[in-house]
């Protein structure tokens, strides 16, 4: 209930920041409806939009049908492509929302493969690993683009530089977007290991000749693995965020390029759209990564029933004041 609450309370404030910001862009939106400033509407034109959108009204009138059409699932026509709001994220969002898994994906193993080198092969192999990840974990979606292109589709010709709809065009917005991800991932689970192996179970697994890559996979990882299942969440949203750039420069046709065209013809409806699926799927991303914890650590939910009953909400705090 508690995490329910607080979506609904995370998507009301989305709204409100997008409605706010709308309001700050310059110009007038029924221009922006009749086509932008070129359009040559007529002064009768315009008065007539801004009365159908109700732009005359006062502001927080305006909000306050704006917050009523988005709790009724009402998103609107969007201005600029004069396209239901919901058939263009339906369009639009799974191209977005595969950038954003399969990213995810590989910066999970990109991050596991590091921090198998950083702590299981020696100290050069761990400066040279960590010098990596933390190189590319400040990297510029627009810049590291920009790179791979040069080198892996202009200069080497393996991959296309723009997406061609086949597997082969999206290895490198992939790339684009799994590697900052992955930096500060490895960093974070080279530092869970390193904390593992000094650890009583892992002493008693080397003593049962347990092998190194045995010890890293089965034990090591999967107390490691919590604080980057964690920041998961957190670089979900961070993928969501860098597909704006990276599907501008690699021609995906995802939210993140609607959301460019939306913002520069002040399309309130589709802008209000993405921002609230993308806040949505970052409420959902963050109670899934919540249950893996769980299922990765029983422990993360029988150590709040324990703590429960040592502040006397359980049986027998009750009992012993009997």
């Amino acid at each position: 209930m508690r995490r329910v609450l607080g979506g609904i309370g995370v998507l009301w404030a989305v709204a409100t920041i997008v409605f706010v910001a709308i309001g700050l862009i310059p110009g007038d939106p029924a221009l922006a409806i009749l086509g932008g400033p070129g359009s040559q509407a007529s002064a009768e034109a315009v008065a007539q939009v801004r009365h159908e959108y109700g732009l005359d009204r006062p502001v927080l009138v305006q909000y306050a049908v704006f917050l009523g059409r988005l709790a009724t699932g009402q998103l609107g026509d969007s201005y600029a492509f004069r396209t239901p709001v919901a058939t263009l994220l339906g369009q639009q969002l799974p191209v977005t929302l595969t950038l954003a898994v399969t990213g995810l994906a590989v910066a999970w193993v990109l991050a596991v493969v590091a921090a198998w080198f950083s702590t299981q092969q020696g100290p050069i192999a761990a400066g040279l690993t960590s010098a990596l990840s933390v190189t590319a974990s400040v990297m510029p979606h627009f810049w590291l683009g920009s790179v791979l292109i040069v080198v892996f589709a202009s200069a080497l010709g393996w991959v296309p530089a723009v997406s061609d709809g086949t597997a082969r065009g999206w290895v490198l917005p992939v790339l684009t977007v799994a590697v900052p991800v992955a930096g500060y991932l490895a960093e974070t689970v080279r530092d869970g290991v390193v904390d593992a192996q000094r650890s009583a179970f892992a002493l008693a697994a080397r003593g049962r000749g347990e092998t190194r890559l045995g010890l890293f996979g089965r034990h090591l990882l999967r107390h490691a693995a919590l604080p980057g299942i964690a920041l998961s969440a957190w670089a979900f949203g961070s993928l969501v965020s860098g597909a704006v750039v990276v599907e501008s420069v690699f021609a995906l046709p995802g939210i993140g390029r609607a959301l460019v065209t939306a913002v520069t013809q002040r399309d309130m409806p589709l802008v209000a759209g993405i921002a609230l699926v993308s806040a949505a799927a970052y409420v959902v991303v963050l109670a899934v990564a919540d249950l893996v914890e769980r299922a990765v650590d029983p422990r993360a939910a029988t150590g709040r029933r324990g703590r429960g009953r040592a502040h006397g909400r359980g049986p027998g705090r009750r009992a012993g004041a009997r």
